[in-house]
């Protein structure tokens, strides 16, 4: 019988520990920090890194941490009777250029889903509204705002039935999309399309992770939620 093989370890080409690691990329992409501000942050704690490996070790590591996040999310919300999605798009410009970030967002206000396209048309809410679905499975209801290339779309895959149009049903997601907006200013703008769906995926995951509703709980719930939160994250990124 054949053994099975233990999974390689992703940090064993670095000199810097797995928790520093993991420490820098929770700093730069949670918080509306340059690399130059996590730096910075990391000297005056006795950490002495460059910039470029801050941006060295998000790129590598940040898709890998975001991945678990959204498959243990994935996986405690598949079969939830009552999921209900908000869709809508907002537009970023890279060198000039506007392109669209495709947002699903659940009842709860987490991020399920980032898409990065150039139009915003039939075929990029198809595109779209097909990758959502066969990660995350089929909602209840799914609100949109007017444009129409979300019900063209929703004709072809058959689920027109479940979408509902309203002029204030679709606030959830148009307020999900302020943390993003922050974290665009922080780093000054993207200058690649590919660079954008990897930051805007990863950043979303984390997001999730850490949102606790502080303005919803008491002090003593908010801290519990926060320290399991971190425990947590220090069991996924590990």
């Amino acid at each position: 019988m054949p053994r099975l093989r233990k999974p390689a370890n992703p940090f064993r080409y670095f000199n810097s520990s797995p928790e520093v690691i993991r420490l820098v990329v929770l700093m730069y992409v949670r918080y509306p920090l340059s690399l130059r501000n996590v730096e910075d942050l990391l000297f005056e704690r006795g950490i002495d890194i460059c910039h470029e490996t801050v941006r060295l070790w998000w790129n590598r590591f940040g898709p890998l941490f975001a991945g678990d996040i959204r498959r243990q999310r994935i996986s405690r919300m598949r079969g939830f009777r009552h999921w209900r999605w908000h869709l809508d798009e907002m537009y970023v410009k890279i060198n000039g250029e506007m392109v669209y970030i495709w947002r699903a967002v659940d009842h709860e206000g987490e991020v399920l889903e980032s898409y990065v396209t150039r139009t915003r048309d039939k075929r990029a809410a198809l595109a779209f509204m097909k990758k959502a679905l066969k990660r995350h499975g089929s909602p209840e209801a799914i609100t949109t705002d007017g444009l129409r290339s979300y019900g063209a779309a929703m004709n072809e895959l058959g689920n027109r039935d479940r979408q509902e149009v309203g002029r204030w049903a679709n606030n959830r997601t148009e307020n999900s999309h302020l943390p993003f907006r922050r974290r665009e200013r922080a780093m000054l703008r993207f200058r690649q399309m590919k660079a954008l769906q990897k930051f805007a995926s990863v950043h979303a995951n984390l997001h999730n992770h850490f949102s606790l509703e502080r303005h919803l709980v008491n002090r003593k719930t908010y801290r519990e939620r926060r320290s399991a939160a971190l425990a947590e994250w220090w069991s996924i990124a590990s």
